[in-house]
């Protein structure tokens, strides 16, 4: 607001000095009394509608600037620092069930009988072991049924189904290293001829689920 103020009693200052111009520029000898009272009288005037109406109009700009900055720049607290962010839970993995885990280990055994057949050399020896081993596989669906059942019954470890299973896995268990010791006498016999006794006698070991 000070700014425009001095503004407008600038403007009535220069009207004022541009009106002593003017008179100075008369000679003295043409100066009469009437003159010297016009020359106050205009001076007046000049102060009067130069430099008041000049301040007037200075206050007014200087509050419309005033308040136009008040309303465009709203004072405003400085923003609050953001919390530290919450540290994400991470669900720690639970018991195994031992059901799944009972039958998840006759699937591995099922697993390793395919790696061991899948390292013979190719013969109809190795043919006829990988026909056991889709049979083999095929017994799978009845050890997760008895997984089932006995998660079903929530069966302890004394009940019966607790303990067909178990004896499940050890056939797997052991159809798996029987199949391990057939591979290994074929590296040195590859002939059909020579692995056809070990072949039928493994085929007659195959674990059988649904003849028990």
């Amino acid at each position: 607001m000070g700014r425009s103020v001095l503004t407008g009693l600038l403007i009535g200052t220069l009207a004022m000095a541009a009106l002593i111009v003017v008179v100075s520029s008369v000679p003295p000898s043409s100066w009469s009394e009437s003159f010297v009272i016009d020359f106050f009288a205009v001076g007046f005037v000049s102060v009067l509608f130069g430099g008041v109406p000049g301040t007037l109009v200075g206050l007014v700009v200087g509050a419309v600037k005033q308040r136009s900055r008040r309303t465009a720049l709203p004072h405003q607290p400085p923003p609050r620092p953001l919390p530290p962010p919450l540290p994400q839970h991470v669900p720690q993995p639970g018991p195994t069930d031992r059901w799944a885990a009972l039958a998840g280990r006759a699937e591995l055994s099922v697993r390793r009988v395919h790696a061991v057949v899948a390292t013979v050399p190719a013969s109809p020896a190795r043919t006829w072991m990988e026909r056991i081993a889709a049979q083999f596989e095929a017994e799978l669906a009845n050890v997760w049924r008895i997984a089932e059942l006995g998660r079903a019954l929530g069966a302890d470890q004394n009940h019966p189904v607790s303990q067909r299973l178990h004896a499940v896995v050890g056939d797997f268990t052991a159809f798996e290293n029987e199949v391990g010791r057939v591979a290994l006498q074929m590296f040195d016999q590859p002939s059909l001829d020579a692995a056809r006794v070990h072949l039928e006698l493994l085929e007659q070991q195959l674990p059988h689920l649904g003849d028990r």
